[in-house]
């Protein structure tokens, strides 16, 4: 007989519940927008917070609110921006995909150390102890400190260099977030003529700290016939929108600062 009662109780008390949880969902539910699932598809996935929020879920409801642009998500490319702009009604104006480019050369073998750093593989870390283990206070520290934030597997580290793969690189622009020193730069796919030094000490002090050091000479300035290069703050600049790839500069620069790698699709 107990046993009975208690069932019938159990039964009772769950239909009250469930009621209740019923007419709670009915109170309480909020209309999801179908766009956001739709808009989130065409993320590139790797919730690496470069549009500025949370993840891609948080990027795609900013968007179909009106919060985010659609190209926002960076790593995800052309096929995501045509995507996100179909979902939402809209059309994008396409532009040049960003790469993260590297503005140093110093390799153990090319730069002078100050010291032989033993701590905490960061360079954040190594920066904040007497400057740095290298001389040259615009030189990559090469701890990996942009290789743990790439989530793309884009970056390594060289002879204590970081190095960036190109091919790899989303330009999502997490490492230059990251790089205490400001080494890292987005530029345009397709501008591969730049100058891999910022150093802005005087040409002797810049030259006996690093063997691939900008010492502002002017060569290349005078060799180039697009008026594309100029020397200011102690280096040398090329402006990528009169340069025209023609790496005369390259091959008059005595520290073999200027490089032209390959241009990547």
């Amino acid at each position: 007989m107990g046993i009975a009662i208690a069932t019938v109780l159990m039964a009772a008390l769950g239909l009250i519940f469930g009621g209740l949880l019923t007419m709670a969902e009915k109170k309480f539910h909020v209309e999801i927008d179908p766009r956001i699932e739709q808009v989130r598809s065409y993320c590139a996935g790797a919730n690496c917070g470069a549009c500025g929020y949370p993840g891609c879920d948080g990027f795609a409801e900013a968007v179909v609110k009106g919060e985010a642009p659609v190209d926002g998500c960076k790593p995800g490319g052309l096929s995501c921006l045509k995507g996100i702009a179909e979902v939402m009604g809209t059309t994008a104006s396409e532009t040049e995909p960003l790469v993260a480019r590297v503005i140093c050369q110093g390799s153990r073998a090319v730069a002078k150390e100050r010291y032989e750093y033993n701590g905490i593989p960061s360079c954040r870390v190594a920066a904040g102890i007497a400057g740095g283990p290298k001389l040259c206070r615009f030189a990559c520290l090469g701890l990996g400190d942009c290789m743990a934030k790439c989530k793309f597997g884009a970056i390594h580290m060289e002879d204590n260099l970081c190095v960036i793969d190109p091919n790899k690189c989303t330009g999502c622009g997490a490492c230059v977030e990251e790089c205490p020193r400001d080494v890292i730069k987005l530029l345009p796919r397709s501008k591969t003529v730049y100058v891999q030094c910022r150093n802005s000490d005087v040409a002797r002090v810049a030259r006996d700290i690093c063997m691939t050091a900008c010492i502002a000479c002017g060569r290349c300035k005078k060799t180039c016939q697009h008026d594309a290069i100029v020397v200011e703050g102690g280096f040398a600049h090329i402006d990528a929108e009169k340069c025209v790839h023609c790496g005369e500069c390259a091959a008059v620069c005595p520290c073999n600062c200027i490089t032209i790698p390959e241009v990547t699709a």
